[in-house]
């Protein structure tokens, strides 16, 4: 036979091999976790081959579901309204410092004349 016909025969069988392998490896690396990430309701992440667990704005913002977003900020505040009504402090603010007994006593006598 033309050994150029035993050259070819060799490059397509390792080209094949090489095809072979790649496309187990895709199917290994990629598809099969990706069908079992799917299975579990998670989110599949083909670039760092992550299976992320999906996080509800609603178990961030407390918000129920169903309830629009305008309906919930005025339900806060009418509620942050009720807080400062029954004197609560704001949430970031810090309480003010209690006076101390000689301002206390100071405040109470007014200054004499003289």
């Amino acid at each position: 036979m033309n050994p150029t016909i035993d050259r070819l025969k060799i490059v397509f069988l390792a080209l094949f091999a090489v095809g072979a392998v790649a496309i187990w490896g895709y199917q290994i690396f990629y598809v099969w976790p990706a069908q079992k990430c799917d299975a579990r309701a998670g989110w599949w992440d083909f670039k760092g081959r992550v299976c992320a667990t999906p996080i509800y704005i609603s178990s961030i913002t407390g918000r129920p579901a169903g309830m629009s977003r305008k309906a919930w900020s005025e339900l806060q505040a009418a509620r942050q309204v009720q807080r400062e009504r029954e004197g609560y402090p704001a949430g970031g603010a810090a309480a003010a410092p209690a006076p101390e007994a000689a301002d206390a006593a100071s405040a109470v006598t007014p200054p004499a004349k003289k």
